[in-house]
């Protein structure tokens, strides 16, 4: 009999394992849907409205609006800085006087090209003189 209650107790050991494996896949399995849950939630409340017909009738006249400042600021002449004297040119004219200064001497083309660049860009001034720290 003695054998017999001894192998009783050993199956009872073995399957108290098997609670165990199931509280911990339900646990793994309840953790899964709750991030598969706020996941979907996130996409409902975070996701850009969609492009409608008004949106990209907008977009299409501020690209316009931009192609065609960008086009008169090439073919046309202006101001860039009076203070300074800066004027913009047509490409058409910037080319020519270009070809025409360096077509003739290239060495005085290089150097009036970097002294404009010099006055349009002038060095910042130097930074003011500090005293040392008591510290040093």
């Amino acid at each position: 009999m003695e054998t017999s209650i001894e192998a009783m107790n050993s199956d009872t050991n073995k399957c108290c394992g098997c609670g165990a494996k199931a509280a911990y896949a339900i646990a793994v399995i309840g953790a899964l849907l709750i991030v598969v849950f706020i996941d979907r939630e996130l996409k409902k409340h975070t996701q850009a409205p969609p492009i409608d017909a008004g949106r990209a009738e907008e977009r299409a006249k501020a690209l316009a609006e931009i192609r065609n400042t960008e086009a008169d600021a090439l073919n046309n002449n202006g101001y860039i800085d009076p203070a300074k004297g800066i004027v913009r040119l047509r490409i058409d004219d910037a080319m020519n006087l270009m070809a025409a200064t360096w077509g003739t001497n290239a060495a005085a083309g290089r150097s009036n090209l970097l002294s404009r660049v010099e006055k349009a860009n002038p060095p910042p001034p130097p930074p003011p003189p500090t005293k040392p720290s008591q510290f040093e």
